[in-house]
């Protein structure tokens, strides 16, 4: 990395937005020499950068910018030129891009260089996203309330230097302290597409260096830096004192670094010295009163200590320097213990408010030592009255008693110094720590450190507390100076040398002293004449910290002022900005700072009026704006997103349809200047009308993605001209990795009529087996009389999950068949694909996807079933009182990323047979990170396979669980709540899905629906079970966020001994004893039930002593403790007053409540939530297991002979040249993700995956390669290409046996742009035999890997042949055809040389001996030269004039209203009676105006393993089983009774949108019915009018009433109804 003194350039950003509303981001960094093209994608916002050179890649910026608009900047809509960017984020219908485009270099240089910007300008861009998933005004509102936040002057950073730890740190740029660092979640986007520098790190605070000396010739240099800690964010009044966090409101740490400038190679003396300002650590508050003078002050009376150990504790690991490596002086003794100095500036006088605060600060510190949680810290308290001593003293007695208070702790903390080396080669001589990493040249050497740090506080961080710490910090700063021979003592001011030595002050000799110089060194000495006697050392060396003991007078008089002034203005500029922050007004009393100036006493009486002002000036904002700054703040950090953006989708999609996606056959068109459909895929052809041919049945259109993924959407631009039923009106989905076998995942899905350009989203599942869903019965829409699942899905069919999918081909249907040519908008396929680019190359976010793989594999031990890995083997252990049969495996294999190698586990699988009790410690419990594993013996052989039927096992304990719970007279017996939610539990820690359960079920003649949960219970209550569920999820959210963020700066030890929900397990009873509730009493479920633990707890309500068993989960304390009204009002438990009762310090309660005190609504609510989770935690490990399947078909992971040997795939500049060899310098084109099989390949047990031949050089074992079975003599490759290319030829790499005369294949290679084989030209056609005969090297076992190019064969063609698709055959010859001559072809004398007679050929992945000639190969290339395309040109001359009429063609007929005579709403507004006139006319369909309802992310409680990584989750719930509407339309028939019209899937549109739809046939009736259908409980109004304190019967979501959203309509000629035709209109 370049240092900031070689820096190649400014950084530059340019964000351009093209007329077509694409978003292009060019950053040109000044740490690199080329350019990058940043793409927003224009439908999800996610952020798209592949490395490609001439694609997103260029040398200057100039380039790119010529690129993206062709070379004409006309097609540009806006640039703008930026120096910095700050974040990112996609919110929805927005994305937001924060840019800094004016800098100030507020520290240019420092020690070893890097340069601290200040962000005095910056700008938002707004980006408008074309995805039509609704987005409530809410949330609209709070993505322009975050563009509103305040960044200009207030926030800094370094682009080549850590500046979040003390200086100099001791981490990387790329390691920063995540304490400081503001935009680390608004920075994700980046690092996940592998460009982490490319958004800088965003400190708040303040920044600011200052040249000072004396006599106007410069000495030195001080920096003022001042940290703002994100851990508790927000405003005055909402964030003080401690949170949930361990962290105090207000918190700032402040670095005075002073350092001696020096000419280029020279060392660069320097010190640093850091203290810390906060609010005091305790929960406390302060209630805003307006027409009180003060602000009232509380203390919380419930645990007020509770984290302030944890707080100490995080300075204390922050600034213990008891460790270092460090050279002590003999006058320097090596402390025991970690100082932390606490100066309190409180009113601590009777009577006044402050006075409660300075009481409790020192009780906290009693209590801090009783408990002995930190024996190496010693905290010590120093209460001074700041206004009490200004107003009896004085200022300047004011401060000397602050110098005298100070200067024993400041001694003992000291400061750190050193020396930066500019060259590594004189570490050697570096007496102290030494410290060097890549962002510098040299090294820095540090002396001593400072142990420990003194903190300042008043009630707010303000005011006093600048004042206080600017005067501790000039005593410092004098000392400082003193030791880098800076001498600023005035009366000596001539004793200065000169500035080119920089040697400092001299101070005068005692009488009879003499100064020489040695004639041969040199080097000064001196002459005491009194003695007679000569010495090296000055007799008279200046006394350290000699100014502490000095009054004010003598420090003015002794002093040199200039540079105490530049001091002063640097703490007073701070003060403001940070008083800015806080209060959002400057500070206050800050005259003070400028005591030394001879004019300040002019300036107190105008300073008493500024002050009055200031303090109007933050009362007004802190009532009225607070609340919006803090939002801001929130969202900035990203906190507490699932309630200010709760449908946003915070990792948005990929739309891999574009833009290397193709169409692999032409789309029939009626224009012959047509483009064979590309333009479908086109996002700058948003408005095209695609006419298709004419009077076409159907419209099949089969689509190539531009990389694999699960895909999870489509999203139709509906396109048509004057008659909208041109548009399709119906769609089938499948899709697959290749092109055979493609299967079904949505068949006949409604498409309505919308007017022209209206995005339509149709969710998309995997495929569904047909069986499981006869079984379920989710095939059919449900029955009138039954009511929608209010809780969770019961009957959940769990589509396949694949992030291999490939080829989607979708079928479109025509309103009226044979009316004439369809017409389409543009098509885009969106899905999530796993981080290719950054597995390869092993950057952050394929570093944490191996991770993620591996945790998950060691905390689930591969419990695996015949439908995917249970993660609950251990988790969800509920049957307490019998036997229960547990299958464990651990041999599949696990990346360790350390080595790069794939180990295999050697613990064994085994069927055990055990009591298994219910501890509480299970993977879900994320208040209890404890976790144990099951044993398993690792002596058992391993190699147990487990078959599709192994869940039969599974079903017989889940049959087993129901009987237990059901009793003796199981077959009659109906469960009530409570046991069906215990049983489902048990079926999830099975590994059941929902069919395999019913199919259990079933066998024995059990009703699956007589289990629902959501049958058993009444209407009115399972509503309010409904919002108190609801309220759970959220206060769980809170709690794990909270613990995430407290984790910064210091480990977490959890002392939970009740996990959030502890459900008690069937058969789990109370054993009585100590405990006194005794709740859960009764039989147990098995002799052999022992209770796990004896512990008992006291309750938190009633104050008995409770047993585990009998505890309620921490779950019902957070309910108990919050304002809910629909809990307090049931457990008689009411929150704290004022903003004691946040979430924030609701989450931080410890202690236990029975479940005798809580209400029945909150067991049940815990039971609900839990079952939420589990099933929740079950997708998860589908997608994890889907995830690791994809690995396993690209590079066998599951394999035990693989071994990924990192030096060879990770020397990426290495990598290059041996592929620029390979193709002559182009492009590798058929390189994995880009590239794949059109067709699959019939594949050798045990050989490499068929996908390896494509993977990228190197990537995996050496020893690897692919091979066909040994009874195939030909084998066809199809290769589609990542872009249309001009291929110049084929590169087949040799596996590593080599080739002999037997296997050697014959090639032959053809182009094509379409999948028709008919349409392919050939190209050439090779003889590798004839190759073996002129080259040795190819036949034999390769005999070295490293540093050389594979051995490898290259099929070159005469010409560049442009195509898409590269079709490749390989044939061998066999025994006894004719093709083969014995005497030619096999030389028997020979046959010890031949590779083979020494080297039997084994399957690349441990198959069996196999020595029968087959087809194999290592890689396959393919080289060229990607060709940009231009796509989508309009129609030209006749064409377009042609499809110009037919497109502004009116229909014959038109739709107008059908009058209603009476109508009615039943069933919560969900159903519409319409009752018309008998004469009526035809009914022809119905309009219905999209919902204006949003879909939560959020409806339950997080488990415990997102506490490590919150962003491991690669699908979210709602893409996995997505939430689906359905509208079933019935009519009164002449028999008087209700028939089913027709039923409609409802795609997702915007709120209000209308959508037509037409019946199958025209009907008449006097009486029509809509019901609403479907997933209804996953939907939600706008958080803002939710109104919580009505109970309502039913949860659903105000928004989907069908009120006034439907209208009838009949078809009619416009000019037969005249004038009535614009009045009935629909």
């Amino acid at each position: 990395m370049e240092t900031s003194a070689g820096c190649l350039r400014d950084t530059s950003v340019v964000v351009v937005t093209l007329d077509s509303g694409e978003v292009y981001i060019i950053a040109s960094l000044s740490t690199r020499a080329d350019t990058q093209v940043i793409y927003i994608d224009p439908t999800t916002g996610a952020l798209r950068y592949s490395a490609k050179h001439g694609y997103d890649v260029f040398k200057t910026q100039n380039e790119a910018l010529d690129y993206i608009t062709n070379g004409s900047k006309w097609l540009c809509k806006s640039v703008t030129h930026a120096r910095a960017i700050l974040g990112y984020a996609a919110l929805g219908s927005y994305a937001v891009l924060l840019v800094a485009t004016r800098l100030i270099a507020s520290i240019p240089n420092l020690p070893g260089g890097g340069c601290v910007y200040t962000v005095t300008e910056s700008q938002w861009i707004k980006v408008s996203l074309q995805n039509p998933q609704p987005q409530s005004k809410t949330e609209n509102k709070n993505i322009q309330e975050l563009t509103d936040l305040d960044i200009d002057g207030k926030h800094y950073f370094c682009e080549t230097r850590d500046i979040t730890r003390p200086f100099p740190s001791r981490t990387p740029l790329r390691i920063p302290d995540d304490e400081f660092v503001w935009n680390k979640w608004f920075s994700t986007p980046f690092r996940n597409i592998g460009l982490p520098q490319h958004c800088v790190t965003l400190l708040q605070g303040y920044a600011e260096c200052r040249n000072f000396g004396s006599v106007g010739k410069q000495e030195g240099l001080v920096a003022l830096t001042a940290r703002r800690s994100r851990l508790h964010p927000g405003t005055r009044y909402l964030a003080r004192g401690l949170n949930s966090c361990y962290s105090t409101g207000n918190e700032v740490e402040c670095e005075q670094l002073v350092w001696v400038p020096k000419k280029g190679g020279q060392s660069v003396p320097f010190n640093t010295y850091i203290w810390r300002r906060g609010t005091i650590p305790i929960w406390w508050g302060a209630e805003l009163k307006l027409t009180a003078a003060e602000a009232e002050i509380y203390v919380s009376d419930r645990d007020p200590y509770k984290g302030s150990a944890e707080y100490y504790q995080r300075l204390t690991e922050r600034y213990d320097a008891r460790n270092l490596d460090v050279a002590v002086s003999g006058s320097q003794k090596k402390s025991a213990l970690v100082p932390i100095v606490c100066v309190n500036l409180l009113r601590n006088a009777e009577g006044k408010s402050e006075s409660i605060l300075v009481q409790h600060f020192e009780e906290s510190l009693n209590y801090i030592r009783s408990i002995g949680k930190l024996p190496y810290t010693r905290i010590h308290l120093i209460n001074y009255d700041w206004h009490a001593s200004v107003k009896l003293k004085g200022e300047q007695q004011t401060i000397e008693g602050l110098w005298y208070l100070l200067k024993a702790p400041t001694v003992s903390i000291g400061i750190s110094e050193g020396d930066y080396l500019s060259s590594r080669e004189r570490i050697n001589n570096c007496k102290g720590e030494i410290i060097c990493n890549d962002d510098y040249v040299g090294a820095f050497c540090l002396r001593s450190h400072q142990n420990g740090v003194v903190r300042f506080n008043c009630a707010d961080s303000l005011d006093r507390t600048n004042a206080a710490s600017f005067f501790g910090a000039l005593q410092v700063f004098m000392e400082q100076c003193r030791r880098l021979s800076i001498s600023l003592d005035s009366d000596l001011a001539y004793g200065y040398q000169s500035p080119a030595n920089y040697t400092g002050y001299i101070a005068p000799l005692p009488p009879g002293w003499e100064k020489r110089s040695d004639a041969v060194t040199k080097k000064t000495y001196f002459i005491d004449h009194n003695t007679r006697t000569t010495t090296w050392d000055h007799p008279c060396p200046d006394k350290p910290w000699k100014r502490f003991d000095m009054t004010f007078e003598e420090f003015k008089r002794s002093t040199i002022l200039s540079p105490v002034s530049i001091l002063a203005d640097l703490f007073l500029t701070a003060g403001d900005i940070h008083a800015t922050l806080y209060t959002g007004s400057k500070a206050m009393h800050s005259q003070i700072l400028s005591i030394f100036n001879e004019e300040a006493g002019k300036f107190k009486q105008f300073s008493a009026a500024q002050n009055m002002k200031i303090t109007l000036q933050r009362r007004y904002k802190n009532a009225v704006v607070d609340s919006s700054r803090q939002k801001q703040l929130e969202i900035f950090l990203g906190l507490r997103l699932f309630k200010h953006f709760p449908s946003a989708m915070i990792h948005p999609l990929h739309v891999p349809s574009r833009p290397s996606g193709c169409f692999l056959k032409p789309v029939p068109s009626m224009f012959s200047s047509s483009d064979g459909g590309a333009s479908l895929l086109s996002f700058k052809r948003k408005d095209l009308i695609w006419v298709s041919a004419q009077a076409a049945d159907v419209v099949e259109l089969f689509i190539y993605l531009g990389e694999p993924c699960h895909v999870c959407q489509l999203l139709l631009t509906i396109a048509h001209g004057a008659d909208d039923t041109t548009f399709p009106s119906a769609v089938d989905v499948r899709t697959g990795r290749c092109l055979d076998g493609l299967k079904l995942v949505l068949e006949g899905a409604s498409i309505p009529q919308c007017a022209n350009g209206t995005n339509i989203l149709i969710p998309l599942t995997g495929p569904v087996s047909a069986e499981d869903m006869a079984i379920t019965g989710a095939g059919a829409r449900a029955q009138e009389t039954s009511s929608p699942s209010m809780l969770y899905d019961f009957e959940e069919l769990e589509g396949e999950l694949d992030f291999l999918t490939r080829v989607v081909a979708l079928t479109f249907y025509p309103a009226v068949a044979g009316r004439g040519p369809m017409t389409l908008g543009e098509v885009e396929i969106l899905g999530v694909s796993l981080p290719w680019r950054s597995i390869f190359s092993h950057e952050d976010s394929g570093v944490k996807f191996y991770e993620c793989i591996n945790s998950r594999r060691k905390d689930t031990n591969n419990f695996r079933s015949g439908s995917g890995s249970n993660p609950f083997s251990t988790a969800m252990t509920n049957d307490k009182g019998m036997p229960s049969c547990q299958l464990e495996s651990s041999a599949n294999s696990f990346i360790d990323f350390l080595t790069g190698e794939v180990r295999l586990s050697d613990s064994s699988s085994q069927l055990v047979a055990e009591t298994v009790v219910h501890e509480g410690n299970d993977l879900l419990d994320f208040l209890d990170d404890t976790f144990t594993p099951p044993v398993s013996d690792s002596n058992k052989d391993s190699s147990i396979s487990f078959s599709e039927g192994s869940s039969d096992s599974g079903s017989q304990q889940y049959i087993r669980s129901f009987k237990v719970l059901a009793g003796p007279h199981w077959q009659e017996r109906r469960l009530d709540f409570m046991e069906a939610m215990k049983l489902e539990i048990e079926r999830l820690r099975l590994n059941l899905s929902a069919a395999e359960r019913d199919r259990a079920l079933l066998s024995i003649g059990i009703d699956p629906a007589s289990i629902n949960p959501n049958m058993l219970l009444e209407d009115s209550y399972m509503g309010r079970l409904y919002w108190v569920a609801s309220t759970l999820a959220l206060l769980g959210q809170i709690s794990v966020e909270d613990k995430i963020t407290a984790s910064i700066g210091h480990e977490i030890a959890d002392e939970n001994y009740v996990d959030f929900w502890n459900i008690s397990a069937i058969g789990e009873r109370c054993q009585g004893g100590a405990c006194q509730v005794r709740v859960e009493t009764g039989p147990t479920a098995g002799s052999s039930f022992s209770m796990a633990s004896d512990s008992t707890f006291v309750c938190f309500d009633c104050g008995r002593r409770v047993c585990k068993v009998c505890s309620a989960g921490k779950g019902a304390l957070l309910l108990a403790t919050s304002n809910l009204k629909e809990v307090s009002g049931y457990n008689g438990i009411t929150g704290q007053g004022g903003s004691d009762a946040s979430s924030n310090r609701l989450a931080t309660i410890d202690g236990i409540i029975c479940k005798e005190c809580c209400h029945e609504v909150v067991l049940d609510a815990l039971i609900l939530d839990y079952v939420r989770v589990l099933i929740s935690l079950r997708r998860r490990t589908r997608t994890d297991d889907a995830a690791e399947k994809a690995l396993n078909n690209l590079i066998g992971l599951s394999s035990k002979n693989l071994i990924l040997e990192r030096d060879h795939f990770l020397n990426n500049k290495g990598n290059a040249k041996v592929l620029a060899k390979l193709t002559n310098g182009e492009d590798s084109l058929a390189e994995f993700p880009v590239a794949s099989f059109l067709h699959p390949v019939e594949t050798a047990p045990g050989s490499a995956p068929l996908l390896s031949l494509v993977s990228p050089l190197k990537y995996g074992s050496q020893d690897s390669y692919w091979r066909a079975p040994a009874n195939v003599s030909s084998v066809e490759f199809a290769i589609v290409l990542g872009d249309l290319s001009d291929v110049s030829g084929v590169v087949l790499l040799v596996s590593p046996c080599g080739y002999s005369m037997s296997d050697a294949p014959t090639v032959q290679i053809w182009a094509s742009n379409t999948i028709n084989k008919e349409e392919r030209s050939c190209t050439g056609k090779w003889d590798v035999r004839s190759m073996i005969t002129s080259s040795s090297e190819l036949c034999g076992p390769e005999k070295s890997f490293k540093d050389k190019v594979p051995r490898h064969i290259k099929f070159a063609f005469r010409n560049p042949v442009r195509c898409r698709i590269i079709w490749i055959t390989l044939r061998i010859q066999r025994l006894g055809s004719n093709s083969v001559n014995i005497d030619r072809d096999f030389n028997l004398l020979s046959l010890d040389e031949n590779p083979f007679a020494e080297l039997n050929r084994r399957a690349s992945f441990g198959g069996q001996i196999d020595s029968d000639p087959c087809i194999h190969a290592k890689r396959v290339l393919v080289a060229g030269r990607s060709v940009r395309t231009e796509i989508g040109a309009s129609p030209q001359g006749s064409d377009q004039i042609n499809v110009r009429n037919w497109l502004e063609r009116a229909p014959q007929l038109n739709r107008f209203k059908v009058p209603v005579e009476a109508e009615r709403l039943i069933d919560n507004s969900l159903v519409l009676e319409q009752f018309l006139s008998p004469v009526s006319p035809q009914l022809a369909g119905f309009r219905l105006d999209g919902f204006s309802t949003i879909k939560p992310r959020v409806n339950h409680s997080p488990s415990r393993d997102v506490i490590g990584d919150p962003t491991s989750c690669l699908l979210e719930d709602r893409l996995i089983s997505p939430a689906l509407l359905h509208i079933q339309v019935c009519a009164l028939q002449e028999s008087h009774n209700m028939v089913t019209v027709a039923e409609y899937r409802l795609p997702e549109v915007k709120p209000g949108t209308p959508m037509y739809f037409d019946f199958p046939r025209q009907i008449n009736t006097r009486r029509v019915t809509f019901r609403l259908l479907g997933d209804i409980a996953a939907f939600s109004d706008d958080p803002s009018e939710q109104d919580d304190s009505e109970l309502r019967a039913h949860p659903w979501a105000a928004g989907l009433s069908l009120a006034n959203k439907i209208k009838l309509y009949y078809y009619a000629d416009p000019y037969e109804l005249g004038k009535w035709a614009s009045l009935s209109a629909v």
